[in-house]
């Protein structure tokens, strides 16, 4: 499934671009995703997804394999796996940034494949819940950036966060060469996010209600219609 959506951040065109090329720093946005560890260019953790009563645990990893501070092009590639099943999940996901006179237009292209329990609720629905996923993602992080960072201040901690290590696009060959000799670099978790999940039943919202209205119409009409024939 291909989904396209777009959202704004408050922000010039190379702080954005900046920012959303450093998944360590975006990971938090997207709801339910717990970034767990960094080797070279490869991001490793879990994203927690919720179907009513069931949660579903995916592990997987995610990588920027295009990033051209040019063209403010970004490319993203991820995957992942139940922890407790065989349902698999895999995106590969481009965003075009355009500047605007005092924000910047974020274009986001998603091409989606999902098996198992999510994947039950149809292309309708999982394109409005995409739609959701990225209006929160988007809530967030222009709350994260309302702090007022500059573009050089978020390319400074690109280039040397926590334990002294690069990290981000403009430095995967130096990133890789340090995971060569330090190994994985493991990410603290926040426990303030110990019990945040991706609920889907809530995000589909009137979309799943939408989807099921006919059938519990058709239920109600064959109830009345059997009822009917008793009282004769």
């Amino acid at each position: 499934m291909q989904f396209t959506n777009e959202f704004r951040v408050p922000v010039d065109v190379d702080t954005a671009f900046a920012t959303l090329t450093d998944l360590e720093r975006v990971a938090p946005c997207l709801p339910g995703a717990t970034l767990e560890e960094v080797d070279g260019d490869t991001y490793t953790g879990r994203v927690k997804v919720k179907v009513g009563p069931i949660q579903v645990t995916y592990r997987g990893s995610a990588r920027v394999v295009e990033a051209d501070a040019e063209a403010k092009r970004g490319r993203i590639e991820a995957s992942g796996r139940e922890q407790r099943g065989s349902g698999t999940a895999s995106a590969d996901v481009v965003a075009t940034l355009i500047e605007e006179e005092d924000a910047t237009l974020v274009k986001v292209v998603t091409d989606l494949n999902v098996t198992g329990k999510p994947a039950q609720f149809g292309r309708g629905v999982m394109e409005d819940v995409g739609t959701k996923i990225i209006n929160t993602f988007a809530d967030r992080l222009q709350d994260m950036l309302e702090g007022g960072e500059t573009a050089d201040e978020v390319t400074t901690e690109m280039a040397a966060p926590a334990g002294g290590q690069e990290s981000g696009p403009e430095a995967v060959a130096t990133g890789a060469t340090a995971a060569a000799t330090t190994g994985p670099r493991r990410i603290e978790p926040d426990p303030t996010r110990e019990d945040d999940a991706l609920d889907l039943m809530e995000m589909a919202g009137a979309a799943t209600v939408k989807r099921v209205a006919p059938l519990v119409v058709a239920i109600l009409v064959i109830a009345g219609l059997v009822w009917w024939l008793r009282r004769r």
